[in-house]
């Protein structure tokens, strides 16, 4: 895949880019392709379109790590960045596609050839794409509350979250803002924490939750950001104790999947030296996730515990710093567990990976992870 330019893929390229026919959507990739072959006939698909252009409306959207040879495409230094997709042929990924990375050289001359126009100023595709180079991560939550910020709403199908995940994170917010609740509006309003619990979770900041803007001393703009990366936080949070018994099997898997049978000394020994390393990044990374939720953790309980609010109103205010490193982890993190299940959901003892394969799948998990510093002890 090349930016306007309509060379025959790899091989490699092919494989990643097929293998992506039957997702959706994982923390790292948009499949639109997929929500139009599967909900395309749905009333709400045409209403409430993710981009108004039918082309982009069936692109693949990924967050990309930047390449070494990709840097000087960019005007300033860049570690994720958001890739467009175009495939040649949407019910066929194996034909390739063209690509574009929001931001890079030739960005704007793309979007003018898409639409046709040299006016884009005020497109409501531009926006989107914009809001989505905002984000660390695709992860479904995070683009939907991102982008009903910005008033758009794109139907259901597009930002598929399902109800038993949607339970699960409310209940684990519940348990968290309880005390929050306690702490800055009394014991009176327990019986209402349910329901600002929603507002929290939601982009309804109203009136009722100025006793906590006012508890925290912030303005309504700084309360509104400090909001959102809150709940970004509760989400990373959440997300983070669902990845462990994941990513532990993912590790398991990564050190005694058995390939196909190779004579391949080299790809044998090159296998030998990737599967450790990788589970040491993979660690890392997790430790890393770890250390950086405990800012989030050290804040909130100087509010519930010692009902002291300055850590948690610096937390609010200093959140979106912290928020892009934390989601772009949490990000990658998640993406491997969901494409190791996939991919593992593909073979079978009759059906194994070859070894180049494999080989090939490891190393894109370990070039994903590359921008996450790995501590010496790791």
């Amino acid at each position: 895949m090349q930016t306007g330019n309509e060379r025959a893929p790899t091989p490699k390229e092919v494989r990643s880019l097929a293998n992506l026919s039957d997702s959706a959507a994982t923390s790292r990739v948009l499949n639109l392709g997929h929500v139009f072959r599967t909900s395309g006939h749905e009333p709400e698909y045409a209403t409430k379109p993710f981009f108004q252009n039918r082309q982009m409306n069936k692109a693949i959207i990924l967050k990309h790590t930047v390449r070494a040879n990709e840097r000087l495409l960019f005007a300033r230094a860049r570690r994720t960045v958001t890739k467009i997709i175009l495939p040649f042929d949407s019910s066929d990924l194996k034909l390739g596609g063209q690509s574009i990375m929001v931001g890079q050289i030739g960005y704007q001359a793309f979007l003018r050839h898409i639409y046709n126009s040299d006016n884009l100023s005020s497109h409501i595709d531009i926006e989107v794409l914009q809001a989505l180079d905002e984000l660390p991560s695709l992860d479904p939550f995070l683009v939907r509350e991102h982008l009903a910020r910005r008033g758009h709403r794109p139907a259901a199908c597009y930002l598929h979250i399902t109800p038993a995940d949607i339970a699960r994170m409310i209940g684990f917010a519940n348990t968290e803002i309880d005390s929050l609740v306690s702490t800055a509006f009394g014991s009176a309003m327990k019986h209402g924490v349910m329901k600002l619990t929603g507002k929290i979770l939601s982009d309804e900041l109203d009136a009722e939750l100025d006793p906590l803007r006012l508890t925290l001393r912030l303005s309504e703009s700084e309360f509104s950001d400090g909001i959102f990366s809150w709940r970004g936080f509760l989400y990373f949070k959440w997300r983070h104790l669902e990845l462990q018994d994941e990513l532990s099997a993912v590790m398991d898997g990564i050190m005694k999947y058995r390939t196909a049978f190779t004579l391949d000394k080299e790809i044998q020994k090159y296998l030998a030296e990737l599967r450790p390393r990788l589970v040491r990044r993979i660690f890392a990374a997790i430790s890393n996730l770890t250390a950086c939720l405990s800012i989030y953790d050290t804040a909130y309980n100087a509010l519930v515990i010692d009902r002291n609010p300055s850590p948690f109103r610096n937390f609010l205010l200093e959140g979106p710093a912290h928020f892009f490193e934390l989601g772009e982890n949490l990000g990658i993190l998640s993406h491997i567990s969901s494409f190791w299940r996939y991919r593992m959901g593909q073979t079978n003892r009759m059906d194994r990976m070859t070894a180049e394969e494999f080989a090939d799948l490891l190393t894109d998990f370990e070039e994903s992870l590359s921008i996450i510093e790995m501590p010496e002890e790791a």
